[in-house]
């Protein structure tokens, strides 16, 4: 009888052990994921002052626009928490936005070749920051759900692990683009 207890015991601790070990990969690969995005975000933010300074020379008087870009570039560089950050990109991205409807009232802006260039190095960059986000949240999901599920969460609740944040775009982003002519 007591080797049954000692058995179950050592099955349990052994248990345990996994457990833990599995939370604690999946908290790593939620950081490395989010370190991967901080990569791609940073470039972002190397690139903007380049672009601003570029539709400054076209676009002098369209002083609010680019400051908007600017402080909003800040925000988001300052950002200590996965939300603040967040809220920060979101703020940029759509400053960027505005930036590149500006672009379309200078007919040579358009037209010049390091604009475009700067575009296309922009672009591309979104393309890898969206990705990126996709990874990361796709992690968040798997280290969220396996915290939640019994009998996890048991061990989880005791060691601390709590459910992490998704990246997120604002609500106002998911409204619907309206198209006049």
């Amino acid at each position: 009888m007591p080797y049954i207890i000692l058995g179950v015991v050592l099955l349990v601790v052994l248990w345990g052990i996994g457990t833990y070990n599995g939370l604690i990969k999946l908290r790593n690969l939620k950081d490395e994921a989010f370190a991967t995005m901080d990569v791609y975000l940073k470039k972002r933010y190397d690139l903007v002052p380049n672009l601003v300074e570029t539709v400054k020379g076209y676009a002098a008087h369209e002083k609010d626009t680019l400051q908007q870009v600017v402080d909003a570039r800040s925000r988001a560089m300052n950002a200590g928490t996965v939300e603040e950050r967040q809220a920060g990109e979101n703020a940029l991205t759509g400053t960027l936005k505005s930036l590149f409807a500006l672009a379309e009232n200078y007919p040579d802006l358009k037209a010049n070749t390091g604009f475009l260039d700067l575009q296309r190095q922009l672009q591309k960059i979104e393309e890898d920051i969206a990705q990126s986000r996709k990874y990361f949240n796709a992690v968040v999901k798997d280290f969220n759900t396996r915290i939640q599920l019994f009998p996890v969460s048991l061990v989880a609740g005791v060691l601390g692990f709590s459910r992490a944040s998704y990246f997120e775009i604002e609500t106002g982003e998911r409204d619907n683009v309206q198209v006049r002519f």
